[in-house]
């Protein structure tokens, strides 16, 4: 396996044999041969406490993502889209900075001006597109801890393949009023819908595919209107996977040469090259 030092990243190159790449824990494989994967570390938006891991994984059309996240409101459901730009727009995770009208509560649409509209919704059935942002009967349940595992693979346009580091994951849900449950008695109603509470709409964390948009200079302007549609539906629901701690970063395991996975560089300066030992035949 050869580590090759890139600015902020560290792209490793898989050979022929199965290589974890080392994190720190093992954890469930995501890309699939020929594939590529990356990591997304979520953190914490309105003070909810709550932060993740997930990857992303994709070949050919096939993009498989996997979130493990904790500090989301327990027994809850959890709206969560990969949202931003497959038009050369550039977007961000936001901060206590955009909420303009200092509510205390940073809203879906104070957030959009950052981190851009949904590009694919990530339910757990049914269709994955933009329209089901706010389809909570199809959204993931946080268990009676606040963690939530998510793992599905679906079918996406061809500009979501070519732009995935152009997308980040949004997980919305907070419990303003520290109850246990999503109502309008914590942060009003939803400005998206008010049938649903403030609470159940606001964004919980976010989290960008490292190194994407690190230095960049946004390109074209914000966009407008209700979000880019995902150009497929769902390929399939593939079962829970296992859950590791989250907040840490998942490992990846590659079975083919050409494999390329991202990974955050270590703090530790790194030598341009190294050769792993003892992988796995």
């Amino acid at each position: 396996m050869i580590a090759k030092r890139t600015g902020r990243l560290v792209v490793l190159t898989a050979g022929p044999a199965a290589v974890c790449l080392a994190l720190g824990l093992s954890c469930p494989a995501l890309a699939a041969e020929g594939g590529k994967a990356y990591q997304i570390d979520l953190t914490q938006l309105n003070d909810s406490g709550s932060r993740g891991t997930a990857m992303l994984s994709i070949k050919g059309n096939q993009l498989t993502v996997q979130i493990e996240s904790e500090g989301m409101v327990p027994g809850q459901p959890s709206a969560q889209h990969l949202h931003g730009s497959t038009k050369g727009h550039d977007f961000k995770c936001p901060d206590a900075t955009d909420d303009t009208n200092r509510d205390g509560v940073l809203s879906n649409t104070e957030a959009t001006v950052d981190y851009g509209d949904i590009n694919i919704s990530l339910t757990t059935a049914g269709d994955t597109k933009a329209a089901s942002g706010l389809a909570v009967d199809r959204m993931p349940v946080a268990d009676k801890q606040g963690k939530l595992s998510y793992k599905r693979t679906i079918t996406v346009a061809q500009d979501v393949v070519d732009h995935i580091k152009d997308l980040h994951i949004v997980q919305h849900g907070i419990d303003r009023n520290g109850n246990g449950m999503y109502d309008v008695q914590g942060a009003g109603k939803s400005e998206l819908d008010p049938k649903l509470p403030q609470e159940a709409t606001a964004p919980t964390n976010c989290g960008m595919v490292m190194g994407a948009s690190v230095g960049s200079i946004p390109v074209g302007g914000i966009e407008t209107g209700g979000g880019v549609e995902a150009g497929g539906t769902t390929a399939q629901s593939a079962p829970q996977g296992a859950t590791v701690p989250a907040g840490v970063a998942l490992a990846l395991s590659a079975a083919a040469a050409g494999a390329v996975f991202l990974v955050r560089r270590r703090s530790s300066p790194a030598p341009e090259r190294t050769e792993a030992k003892g992988a796995a035949a």
